[in-house]
């Protein structure tokens, strides 16, 4: 296990091989989780939970310090994808007493440390779920670490849901140091690199590509999805066959496996869409970054007035700073 000291000098080095280095702001969360991670050499380690707004490094902070804590019986699960997994599960052991419980231990498996990214809760059954497994993790000495934009009292903000999660807030609160990452620059705005990632997509007002062979349908769990095109590792989709349409995160995940590109057409403004689309939206490009996919999105608007609609909606801040990434063209 690396010292603690060691760990800092690892996640020094991987900032710079990336040509940028750490603020003040960063480094104080870099001691922290250097301390998190020499702990875990010695017993238990005090979990951490990370907030602050988007695009000022909490996931990079901890991914990069996850990677460089030598030890086997770690887990690093992104939001959608982990609860996804857990409702699959679910279903696996649903003739089983208390399945919820099984799949929760089927999940965690033999962790020590388990780093959940991007902890956002917007449903009543995720925030039962959250809770339980939160309560697992912490019987069994588990570490969590954990980032998010929400502070731990601002999660699940719909008021008529909140007091459904005030249990599990109460248990990363006791259980877990609480620590915030602010600070005046989203520094996803400032980047120049293009090259690779989701980062590599582009925001166009442009009239994209015409297609080429028929309309296409996808299947996934007895359920047929038309698209645009998928082909050759490609998927072209319009936006209200993705958003305008009961599709979920369990769509996007299996997608993004399955495609190592994406064309997305007809984006309107976002204000010009109900509020179910708009979050299918939300939880899309919170998919496609996690999975770091290029996407090339044909858009009615240009990428600032999209943002300047978006803006009306208060938890759409995640996705303004991530579609940033891209470059733009008129």
């Amino acid at each position: 296990m690396l010292s603690r000291d060691e760990l800092v000098h690892a996640v020094e080095a991987a900032a710079s091989a990336q040509g940028f280095a750490l603020d003040p702001r960063q480094r104080a969360v870099l001691d922290r989780l250097a301390a998190l991670g020499s702990e875990l050499a010695t017993g238990e380690a005090r979990s951490l939970y990370l907030w602050g707004d988007a695009g000022r490094g909490k996931s990079w902070l901890a991914d990069a310090a996850y990677a460089a804590i030598p030890l086997r019986e770690k887990r690093r699960v992104h939001f959608h994808g982990f609860f996804h997994e857990l409702h699959r599960s679910i279903q696996r052991h649903r003739t089983e007493p208390d399945a919820a419980e099984r799949a929760i231990d089927d999940a965690v498996g033999d962790s020590r440390l388990l780093f959940f990214d991007e902890l956002h809760v917007h449903d009543p059954g995720d925030a039962r779920l959250l809770t339980r497994l939160l309560d697992h993790a912490f019987t069994r000495k588990v570490t969590v670490l954990a980032t998010s934009n929400y502070a731990p009292e601002d999660l699940l903000p719909d008021p008529d849901w909140h007091h459904i999660f005030v249990p599990g807030i109460a248990l990363i609160e006791t259980n877990m140091d609480v620590m915030p990452l602010h600070g005046p620059t989203d520094y996803r705005t400032i980047t120049d690199n293009h090259t690779r990632g989701f980062a590599s997509g582009t925001w166009s007002t442009r009239t994209p590509p015409r297609a080429t062979t028929p309309p296409q349908h996808l299947t996934l769990n007895g359920r047929v999805f038309p698209v645009t095109s998928a082909d050759a590792g490609e998927l072209t989709l319009t936006f209200d066959q993705l958003c305008r349409t009961p599709t979920s995160t369990i769509e996007y995940l299996r997608w993004a496996q399955d495609f190592d590109r994406w064309t997305v057409t007809g984006v309107p403004r976002f204000d010009a869409v109900d509020p179910p689309a708009q979050q299918r939206f939300i939880n899309l490009i919170d998919v496609l970054v996690a999975e770091d996919l290029p996407v090339d999105f044909y858009a009615d608007v240009d990428l600032g007035d999209f943002l300047a609609a978006a803006s009306r909606r208060p938890d759409a801040f995640r996705m303004a700073s991530r579609l940033r990434l891209l470059a733009t063209a008129g």
